[in-house]
């Protein structure tokens, strides 16, 4: 039979597809980005995102589109530490350019996207003030005028509506409670938005591929403790330095993880959120929440978090001393040094197959997508390590596997060491899914 590309990618987002919906991502969009030729497949995809059920928040920037007003007037502006200095003439401009952009990008996202994959799909887009903003002040002497910087975030009145399915979209500008406008750096508004929403993630366009090393090739994954050596070895300089710093920020206040991708390439966005790897630079807050190799020191955790599920009968029990003992093929999902997840892959070389077993997720977390994530996790170290097909015993979470990939089949089809081994009076079914 002749294979199908698209089909396999399609039945391998998946997963993703699941794992985001419901979730808040939020999209920093510098002005370069709006006027660049491959805007309009940005746009689409973040249509295709908002009608497969992700929660979108859009914080552009108007950066040369505000130079470019402020030219035409004849004014002279300045920055300084990579803002502009915004003097009281200069706001209207500013605010006029701001605005402008603001109505087309309203335009573009709620048009239905005539001539597009999206034709006819219902888009809500909804600005609005929730924002609040106070003055940058003087720095070095200098006096930043109307630049401002985030002060407080509307969370209530944003989430409203995201609940209702709308885009909500975010000028570079805040207002204070007397009534001043402000100008402010959308990397700001971006970082900030997302912390104060506890957002899923962060997604950072930038005009490179992602972050890069200083011989040009693609910075994979960074963590927020592993960035400042980054940005002081002069390895991320200019804007990105204040992006990376901006989602840092971000990450160190709750947010899972941030992306750094393309706004040049068409596709990246999705291929960043719904493919294994990937295309730009992942960051996180690892001190925050991470899922990694576990430790002996876990085993305390992960015996608190498997108990109740082994009194249930979901899972076969299983002592500290075997825990010591298979400690190393566990990978463990760690919150603020609480272990919420836990799952184990024991690898059979002979027959190219890999067990994924002690699969347990933290009842307040499971509606949070952990149990995808950690499955991801499980199936990217089985891949390195060889496996061709990935199969589980389950006596009462046959769904959620199947739901997953994994596909029906016969006690006799496990590998000969577990075949040997397998408990007839637990009666397991047997999932495998090939890899």
């Amino acid at each position: 039979m002749k294979s199908n590309g698209w089909l396999h990618s399609f039945r391998h987002s998946s997963p993703y597809i699941n794992t985001h919906r419901g979730r808040t991502v939020v999209l920093t969009l510098p002005g370069d980005a709006i006027v660049h030729e491959n805007f309009i497949n940005i746009v689409h995809d973040i249509a295709l995102l908002s009608s497969l059920g992700v929660r979108l928040v859009v914080a552009f920037g108007a950066r040369p589109q505000i130079q470019r007003r402020l030219d035409e007037a004849g004014l002279e502006s300045s920055f300084s530490r990579n803002l502009r200095i915004t003097p009281e003439d200069h706001l209207p401009l500013v605010m006029e350019a701001t605005g402008g952009l603001r109505a087309y990008l309203e335009s573009q996202l709620s048009m239905g996207l005539v001539n597009s994959p999206m034709h006819n799909a219902r888009i809500r887009v909804s600005s609005g003030n929730y924002v609040t903003a106070k003055p940058v002040g003087v720095l070095d002497g200098l006096d930043f005028g109307y630049t401002g910087k985030v002060r407080r975030v509307d969370v209530a009145g944003i989430e409203k509506l995201l609940e209702q399915g709308h885009i909500v979209l975010l000028p570079p500008m805040g207002y204070s409670p007397t009534g001043d406008a402000f100008n402010l750096s959308y990397e700001d508004v971006g970082s900030q938005v997302a912390a104060a929403l506890q957002a899923e993630k962060l997604i950072v366009f930038i005009d490179d591929v992602g972050l890069l090393e200083q011989d040009g090739s693609l910075i994979r994954e960074l963590s927020a403790r592993q960035a400042p050596e980054r940005l002081a070895d002069g390895t991320v300089t200019g804007h990105d330095a204040d992006l990376l710093r901006a989602a840092c920020d971000a990450c160190v206040k709750g947010v899972r993880r941030a992306h750094f991708i393309s706004y040049v390439n068409d596709g990246a966005l999705l291929e960043e959120l719904f493919t294994r790897d990937g295309t730009g630079t992942l960051v996180s807050g690892d001190h925050y929440e991470q899922i990694r190799q576990a430790r002996a020191e876990d085993i305390g955790g992960i015996l608190g978090l498997i108990e109740p599920l082994e009194e249930q009968g979901i899972l076969v029990r299983r002592s500290r001393e075997m825990l010591e003992t298979d400690i190393e093929n566990f990978i463990v999902a760690e919150r603020d040094g609480t272990i919420v997840g836990c799952a184990a892959l024991h690898n059979y070389p002979d027959e190219g197959a890999g067990e994924l077993s002690c699969f347990a997720v933290d009842s307040a977390y499971r509606r949070a997508g952990r149990g995808d994530e950690i499955l991801l996790t499980v199936e990217k170290h089985a891949r390195s390590q060889g496996i061709q097909k990935l199969f589980v015993l389950t006596t009462q979470t046959e769904h959620w596997f199947r739901e997953r990939g994994f596909l029906p089949s016969t006690v006799q089809a496990l590998p000969g060491p577990k075949l040997a081994a397998y408990n007839t009076q637990r009666n397991s079914k047997v999932f495998f899914k090939p890899l």
